[in-house]
């Protein structure tokens, strides 16, 4: 069933070209992936019908793919997915500042009644929207008590509604950063303070997925295997030899997950699973010799 479900968490995606990431500047993994995003999973552990009737009917990313025991949602090019925790799994929930690690993911929608509408019809509060910074934005907790903020920008294109962004609160600011600059490859942006969070932002994207790194507040207790990013690539080999090399925290070595697919799920500083897969081509079956034909008298 495990196998399943680490295979299920990588089906649907795109395959994308990274060299080796010791040569891997800044930037790369945006120039040399042929999937414009990056994609994200959680592991509930409350209600899952709930938790699922949240990411769909309500937030109205439409039906769950199931594959593998994982729910799947599309935005935009990027996909969630959900699954459910192991039962001995303990999470740090409370207020976004009380951990480290995934702590946040925004969306952008473009109607506000018609969002609220949704929430009131499934039996749950409306989300208080206010204007800060000149942004209309509400954050609300999912049925398993992760936090996400609905920002609203009505008449906005269709790439803008398909933004994802992942905030991450960060135990040590500048090693997580250097994480995300020099082992994943991603384009760091200009700091952002956000006046929501009270917190300065130091963004990582690829395409249209956004990383948003904050320090915490002190110490934090970590989540680890509750949250994590997504990366097919090809060769995974270089990335797991490269990890090695820095001593990068391992949740799975290298290895056959299933069939074809040679994955390896690495921790970032605060825990946070990032998840390298590659997807390689099927052997072909040996075809047998044809027969010599019989010969005519």
């Amino acid at each position: 069933m495990q196998k399943l479900i680490r295979a299920g968490l990588v089906l649907g995606l795109v395959a994308a070209a990274l060299p080796a990431l010791a040569e891997t500047p800044s930037g790369s993994l945006a120039a040399l992936s042929t999937q414009p995003s990056m994609n994200v999973f959680r592991r509930f552990s409350g209600d899952g019908a709930k938790t699922l009737e949240f990411y769909g009917p309500v937030l109205g990313f439409g039906d769950s793919r199931a594959v593998g025991g994982i729910s799947i949602y599309q935005v935009g090019p990027s996909q969630l997915k959900l699954t459910r925790a192991g039962a001995n799994a303990n999470f740090t929930r409370g207020a976004i500042n009380d951990a480290a690690g995934v702590r946040l993911w925004t969306m952008w929608f473009a109607d506000e009644d018609a969002l609220t509408k949704r929430f009131t019809a499934h039996g749950l509060p409306a989300p208080a929207f206010k204007v800060i910074d000149g942004v209309r934005s509400a954050l609300v907790t999912d049925p398993d008590g992760e936090w996400v903020q609905l920002v609203i920008a009505p008449n906005a294109t269709k790439e803008a509604y398909g933004r994802l962004e992942i905030g991450i609160a960060a135990n040590d600011l500048e090693k997580s950063r250097a994480f995300y600059r020099t082992f994943v490859g991603l384009e760091e942006l200009p700091p952002v303070k956000d006046g929501v969070l009270g917190v300065t932002k130091y963004p990582f994207r690829h395409g249209s997925t956004t990383v948003s790194l904050w320090a915490t507040q002190g110490p934090k207790p970590t989540n680890r295997q509750l949250a994590g990013i997504q990366y097919v690539v090809k060769p995974v080999d270089p990335i797991w030899a490269l990890a090695q090399e820095r001593a990068i925290p391992v949740e799975q070595p290298l290895g056959q997950t299933l069939g074809t697919l040679m994955t390896t799920w690495l921790f970032d500083p605060d825990g946070v699973t990032n998840y390298f897969a590659e997807i390689r081509p099927q052997p072909r079956p040996a075809q047998a010799p044809a027969s010599a034909p019989a010969p005519t008298r």
